[in-house]
């Protein structure tokens, strides 16, 4: 009890003393006066004065807060008081004035950055500075005071150093809960959203403003929010669907009907409204978060400012999916095909940005150097964001002791154990080593691409061997290459047959002969398949006038369905095309014909265990059940996928995992339909 009267009464007389010290701004009376007392009781007593004086100053005099912080910095550098306590004194400010007056005493704290890097003050108000931010954010809003809320996060950018692991997202994560939400009656088409007409493309067809591109339009942001899905194989389908309906309606609406406006008005302005005219212009309106309702679509799409804001969206996705990031994972990584896609559409949005006004062509030359500094920014994180330090001068050294120093030759010991350190060999020798360390691992050596030697199937089961004319395929040598050729690229190696193999000799001239039979099958279908692609694009071209009308939902549709059936047999999926150069197209006999597939299609209805089966994920089995209305149509867009991707894809292989699976009436539609 004697401890806390004597606490009390400590205080009350610290008060006093401080409220004339700070009267008279004299701070050596508060300190002359403090010096009797135990440090720890003294510093504690005095912290207790600092902020009961504050309380005061809140009621009756808030003009000198300002000034009142700075005595209590000045305390601190003559250790009076504990060096958080200047931060604690402006939390406690901040949670007792209202916003606008925030913002001003906001400026008294950016204009001392440079006290809070003392090194008095920094180690100890860090995280009393980051909470009193944090803090003043929770009470703001992100849209009404985006000004203010600008300014603390640019304070903490230049408070913190860059390697403050706190301000760092290190492991490259996405904000997901940034949900956009949109939705309105599909009814609606938009035609009359403003009064002045929009300028035309050059086949004088105006496109339309529906509930179709309006989903389309919004649906996009779920790939901006998360990069990620875009290398998902169907996600990414999608991506390119919407982005080419999106692209193509900003290259149709273009914003010379609004300049035209705008100049036309300046016109018709007097001389005395000229100059009012030009201040209300360059006030610029930003919005955290646009709108989306439906009925504004065609108004934002005339809006420089929110075309500009979606284009830039599409170069920074563009940019995270063709840069080296240190935490993706191995299966994220785009075909060519995709790689392709991505340089012509940055091509494109590029120009898009440059005919956009006003100052379109400076604007894109901006976007391009921000983008291109970012790739330094990238390469920072990957390196495990080191911390920036200042280059040592060279110290100057004479050059008569450089010639009376003599360079020691340094330890063998030592010269391994730095190499060890480095996960690499030192063999004695440079060249020697240098050879060494390309892969110290034999094994993996071994695995590298140079080292696969492995022949095309048609290459060694149909070349001509053997010496004096033997059959080659009663080599013991030949036959085991021949045998594990087959278990790797032919399909006909695990078919299940009746028939048990007698003669090893007879079983791969069989082989031979069917391979051979393959090969000219192929090689007729794909003679086939050009002309009919030749014929095709004639008809295409004649055409072309007649079928003007059909919607971009159908051409998107035939192309994941693939209804066509040279495409089904033939065509293999784009994401695939650049990394299968080597591999042989699979044959007719192996495809399903359309007959077989609806009659399979029309048993199966237990799809989804089948779905499993053939290795589709959870979220591609969700994507065939939205598409498609009935158990039907799901699983022949499923089987169709299937022919289309995998390369082990076969009648025989389909009717031997339905058996497994026991689909009696499926496999009995297949059997009968063939």
């Amino acid at each position: 009890m004697s401890d806390k009267l004597g606490f009390e009464e400590l205080r009350l007389k610290y008060k006093d003393i401080l409220s004339k010290a700070f009267s008279t701004n004299n701070i050596d009376l508060l300190d002359s006066f403090s010096k009797n007392t135990n440090e720890v009781d003294r510093k504690a007593a005095m912290d207790q004065a600092f902020r009961d004086k504050l309380l005061e100053l809140l009621i009756e005099n808030p003009d000198t807060l300002e000034s009142y912080v700075s005595f209590c910095i000045e305390s601190c550098r003559r250790h009076m008081v504990t060096p958080t306590m200047p931060v604690v004194l402006l939390g406690d400010i901040f949670d007792a004035l209202t916003l606008n007056k925030c913002e001003k005493l906001f400026e008294y704290v950016e204009k001392g950055v440079n006290i809070w890097k003392e090194e008095l003050f920094f180690v100890a108000c860090k995280n009393n500075l980051l909470r009193m931010c944090n803090d003043l954010l929770r009470r703001l809003s992100r849209s009404q005071n985006t000004v203010f809320c600008g300014r603390i996060l640019l304070f903490l950018a230049k408070f913190f150093p860059f390697s403050e692991r706190s301000g760092l997202n290190i492991v490259s994560e996405f904000n997901l809960e940034n949900v956009t939400e949109f939705g309105g009656d599909n009814s609606s088409t938009l035609k009359d959203a403003l009064d002045e007409e929009m300028v035309v493309d050059e086949d004088n067809s105006k496109l339309t403003i529906d509930y179709s591109l309006y989903c389309r339009f919004w649906s996009l942001q779920d790939f901006f929010r998360n990069p990620n899905t875009c290398y998902n194989k169907i996600q990414w389908k999608t991506f390119v669907a919407h982005s080419g309906s999106v692209l193509a309606a900003f290259s149709s609406y273009k914003l010379e009907a609004v300049e035209l406006q705008k100049s036309k008005l300046n016109r018709l302005k007097a001389v005395n409204s000229d100059v009012e005219m030009q201040e209300s212009n360059k006030e610029q309106h930003y919005f955290a978060k646009f709108l989306t309702n439906q009925k504004l679509l065609e108004l934002q799409l005339s809006d420089s400012n929110f075309r500009r804001c979606v284009l830039i969206q599409f170069l920074i996705l563009f940019q995270y999916l063709t840069s080296a990031v240190k935490f993706k994972m191995e299966a994220q990584e785009l075909k060519s095909v995709q790689v392709d896609w991505i340089k012509e559409t940055t091509a494109l949005i590029y120009r898009l940005l440059g005919e956009t006004p006003p100052d379109g062509k400076k604007f894109a030359e901006c976007v391009k150097c921000i983008l291109h500094r970012e790739e330094y920014w990238n390469s920072w994180k990957n390196d495990g964001c080191p911390e920036f330090q200042k280059p040592k001068a060279p110290v100057s050294v004479d050059s008569d002791e450089v010639k009376k120093t003599r360079k020691r030759r340094r330890p063998v010991g030592d010269i391994i154990n730095e190499y060890r350190n480095q996960d690499k060999f030192y063999m004695g020798n440079n060249e020697l080593t240098k050879l060494w360390n390309l892969c110290p691992d034999n094994l993996v050596a071994c695995r590298t691409k140079e080292r696969d030697f492995m022949p095309s199937l048609e290459s060694y089961m149909l070349s001509e061997g053997g010496a004096g004319g033997a059959r080659r395929t009663t080599s013991g040598g030949w036959g085991w290459r021949a045998l594990r050729l087959l278990a790797r690229r032919s399909p006909h190696f695990f078919v299940h047959t009746n028939n048990p193999i007698g003669r090893l000799p007879d079983y791969l001239d069989d082989m031979v002969k069917r391979v051979a039979r393959d090969s000219a099958a192929n090689a007729a279908a794909a003679n086939a398949n050009g002309d009919t692609n030749t014929n095709h694009n004639d008809k295409a071209v004649k055409q072309e006038a007649v079928e003007e009308d059909i919607t971009e939902e159908q051409m998107e549709a035939d192309l994941i369905k693939g209804a066509d059936s040279n495409d089904i047999e033939q065509v293999p999926d784009s994401t695939e095309g650049g990394d299968n150069d080597e591999k042989t197209t699979r044959s007719r006999v192996t495809m399903i014909s359309p007959a077989e597939l609806d009659a399979v299609s029309a048993k199966l209805t237990e799809w989804k265990k089948l779905a499993v089966k053939l290795g589709y994920k959870p979220d591609e089995i969700q994507y065939f059940e939205t598409e498609n209305a009935t158990d039907e149509a799901r699983a022949k867009n499923m089987l169709q996928l299937w022919f289309d991707d995998d390369e082990d894809a076969s009648v025989e292989n389909l009717l031997y995992i339905m058996e497994g699976l026991k689909l009696v009436e499926a496999c009995e539609a297949l059997k009968n339909a063939k």
